[in-house]
């Protein structure tokens, strides 16, 4: 029996790293810094914290949202029908490779109108969501897009040095990755233990 080939598997997993642990030097101390404080002053004041995302970005977003929840933050996720209103004093985490989602730059414009400090998650940051935002952390992701005219496995043969991880995977992995880390750096500033967060953990589950 032939031995399996799932060498792109590990070759994909390999790239992924690779990226982020590239991107991690790039991420810039000073955006972070301010992406912190904005929320800690939210969580100080009881503000609400919005975040949102399209697509594979929204899973990211989701996934952040639950975090600061376990953290005691008053979040929300864009589109759930018990989001309240957002206005003065609340952020607003807007995650967007591109940044000109129109989804998310649409809403993003509406909450800033209502006075949200908007915290923009960008790998573009002269796009429209990072123009309006108040804050922008530059998360690098895939800046080339792939040949229409060859094969995409084809170009990984001929050389063509094109991330096999296709679409937005790249800025997706590395942004959830980033975001981790916030929740970690939030966990020392807050004080906050594991055992907080598991006290937060739902306890009803399917």
């Amino acid at each position: 029996m032939a031995k399996p080939d799932v060498s792109y598997v590990k070759k994909t997993m390999a790239e992924i790293v690779g990226f982020i642990s590239s991107a991690m030097e790039k991420i810039d101390d000073e955006q972070v810094e301010r992406m912190i404080k904005t929320l800690i002053d939210a969580y100080n004041k009881g503000n609400k914290v919005l975040v949102m995302g399209a697509g594979r970005s929204g899973l990211v977003a989701r996934a952040f949202a639950m975090r600061l929840m376990h953290l005691g933050f008053h979040v929300y996720v864009l589109g759930e029908t018990i989001t309240p209103s957002i206005g003065n004093g609340d952020a607003v985490v807007a995650i967007s490779g591109s940044g000109t989602t129109r989804l998310i730059v649409t809403a993003a414009e509406t909450a800033k109108r209502n006075g949200a400090k908007i915290i923009a998650i960008t790998s573009y940051p002269e796009s429209d969501l990072g123009k309006l935002a108040d804050i922008v952390v530059v998360v690098p992701g895939r800046t080339k897009k792939a040949p229409p005219y060859i094969d995409y496995f084809s170009r990984q043969i001929l050389g063509i040095h094109e991330p096999l991880a296709p679409l937005g995977t790249l800025f997706e992995d590395t942004t959830v990755v980033f975001l981790d880390g916030v929740i970690v750096e939030l966990m020392r500033r807050l004080g906050k233990t594991e055992e907080d967060l598991t006290q937060k953990h739902a306890n009803v589950e399917l």
